[in-house]
């Protein structure tokens, strides 16, 4: 998830040519090694936050409890950063295929970024 949330940010820079100078790809790349591990590291905490609160539930339910909670953690931290990193807020676009928001025309409207 860590390179699925990393790869969202860069593709909705490059696009809308916000950011994507040399100093904004600079910030991405150094930022690849941390939101992987970020995102590794909320997984394996949910996961073990969803096993200790049904310790005694059965196998099933500890099982899809843990699972549903990883996937709700890591998909928040990844739209998390997509929104404050991928699509920078007035930042001037060079492009001229996105509006102000930089937002991509192709993300869809009910997701708020």
């Amino acid at each position: 998830m860590g390179c699925v949330a990393w790869s969202l940010t860069v593709w909705g820079r490059a696009y809308c040519d916000a950011g994507y100078d040399a100093g904004g790809r600079f910030e991405l790349n150094f930022l690849l090694p941390l939101v992987v591990g970020a995102e590794a590291l909320v997984g394996l905490v949910a996961r073990a936050i969803g096993r200790r609160l049904v310790p005694r539930a059965p196998t099933a339910v500890r099982a899809s409890l843990s699972t549903l909670l990883v996937v709700v953690a890591t998909v928040w931290l990844a739209w998390w950063f997509f929104a404050t990193r991928g699509a920078l807020d007035g930042y001037p676009s060079d492009s001229g295929l996105c509006p102000v928001s930089n937002v991509q025309p192709s993300w869809p409207e009910w997701i708020p970024v």
